[in-house]
């Protein structure tokens, strides 16, 4: 059996030389919650342990659902204030990758408490150990974080509490990390772009909300160019998205929609507001919701795929078969 800190075959030499594993615990999930809590644990480029951090974070607002995370508004009420944890934060988080258990998310509101503090997040790139457990084929019942501990044997002490989940999520990242290694298997690294400016919005967030639009966000409306590439057709299980698409989402997500479709944008796909026969793949978390964009997607046999499947696709889109079509600029809508 290998040890840990070996593997047998060389070492990738294109894998990253450090990681900060973290996690975050929020007020809720929409746009405007805010962080509570947040632990990273800094690992070297074999997955080995280096040191570890937490602290609480003061939202300045209600924390959102006490029995989840159990952070009540006395316990955080002396806690520091996101800019004046930034800082070690940052110096955490400087010249590695974030690896998290769907990184979309922690990604995205780390980076919205930088933009508030209007301070940029140190982050280039992300992991997101879901995507790298489908990566490596791993026999998960679903990608919980309890069933990647499980398959790993790592014991999970406290769910929801940053710190250990940043611990359980470490212990099972080495394994999965050294997995890849022997198996030539190329990281599912994910490109981050901090945001630059943030205008707080009057709504008040509902937990388990993510609104894909609201007045007064972080950017104004904008312009979108019209795609270049011809629609190729339905997406197919097991193969690439492939340039021209037709893509549509619905319902809540992770990380921000605006982000999400730009993302979707610059990889060469073409964002439709609305589902019809030549939409290639649907988008969504909940796909038994009955929305008339689930609804149609499934009268139309449109193929529907959860967000953290389509953002591990979107790392490798293939490039499109047919002509180029000149551009043009388009109204968003939506």
């Amino acid at each position: 059996m290998l040890d840990d800190r070996q593997t047998a075959a060389p070492w990738p030499t294109a894998y990253p030389q450090g990681y900060a594993v973290v996690d975050v615990e929020t007020t809720g999930l929409a746009r405007d919650d805010r962080i509570i809590s947040a632990a990273v644990y800094r690992l070297d480029a074999l997955g080995n342990v280096e040191d570890h951090w937490y602290t609480l974070v003061n939202p300045e607002r209600d924390p959102g659902p006490v029995w989840i995370h159990g952070l009540t508004s006395d316990v955080l009420e002396g806690a520091p204030l996101f800019p004046e944890v930034a800082e070690e934060l940052s110096a955490r988080l400087a010249d590695r990758v974030l690896v998290a258990h769907n990184a979309a998310f922690d990604w995205s509101m780390i980076a919205r408490e930088y933009a508030r503090a209007s301070v940029v997040a140190p982050v280039e790139q992300r992991l997101c150990t879901i995507a790298l457990a489908k990566e490596l084929r791993l026999p998960l019942p679903n990608h919980k974080l309890a069933s990647l501990a499980a398959h790993f044997g790592v014991v999970q002490q406290q769910a929801h509490h940053a710190l250990d989940d940043a611990r359980v999520l470490a212990e099972a990242f080495r394994p999965s990390l050294h997995a890849a290694a022997r198996g030539g298997v190329r990281l599912p690294l994910l490109e981050c772009r901090p945001l630059t400016e943030w205008s707080d919005s009057p709504v008040t967030p509902r937990v388990g909300y993510q609104p894909s639009r609201q007045p007064n966000s972080w950017r104004p409306s904008r312009k979108r160019p019209a795609c270049p590439y011809p629609n190729p057709g339905r997406y197919e299980k097991e193969k690439p998205l492939q340039q021209g698409m037709r893509v549509a989402f619905s319902g809540d997500t992770s990380i921000d929609r605006e982000l999400l479709e730009d993302r979707a944008i610059e990889a060469g796909l073409h964002v439709a507001t609305s589902v019809s026969r030549l939409t290639s793949l649907l988008v969504t978390n909940d796909p038994d919701a009955a929305t008339s964009k689930t609804q149609k997607a499934k009268s139309f046999g449109t193929p529907i795929l959860e967000e953290s499947a389509f953002t591990h696709l979107l790392r490798d889109v293939a490039p499109a078969g047919g002509a180029v079509l000149p551009q043009q600029a388009t109204p968003s809508s939506e």
